[in-house]
């Protein structure tokens, strides 16, 4: 699998300034027909200025669920995460819905 892409990025989330966005290459095993590395930047900006809970917390890490997202006309699901202290927001998987 390859390995995970650091992209620049200027939104807010939860109240905290974003410049990063990394993206892990998993979601590639399977959902690599209909998601890429563009739309997921794209749905990743549709947080920009909105609040969310965290789905869980370990370690430091904040890790969301955001389900539906439309992008396109297509609703997507996009697992995410926050850490404490850092600059990013990290993309565990996004998929089609």
């Amino acid at each position: 699998m390859n390995e995970r892409r650091d992209y620049k990025i200027s939104i807010t989330v939860n109240s905290r300034a974003v410049s990063r966005v990394i993206i892990d290459p998993h979601y590639k095993l399977k959902h690599s027909d209909s998601v890429d590395d563009e739309v997921i930047l794209s749905l990743v900006q549709m947080l920009d200025g909105k609040t969310f809970a965290p789905e869980a917390e370990s370690d430091g890490f904040q890790y969301f669920k955001t389900d539906p997202l439309s992008f396109n006309g297509v609703n997507y699901r996009l697992i995410w995460l926050l850490e404490k202290n850092e600059i990013y927001i990290g993309v565990v998987n996004a998929f089609r819905r």
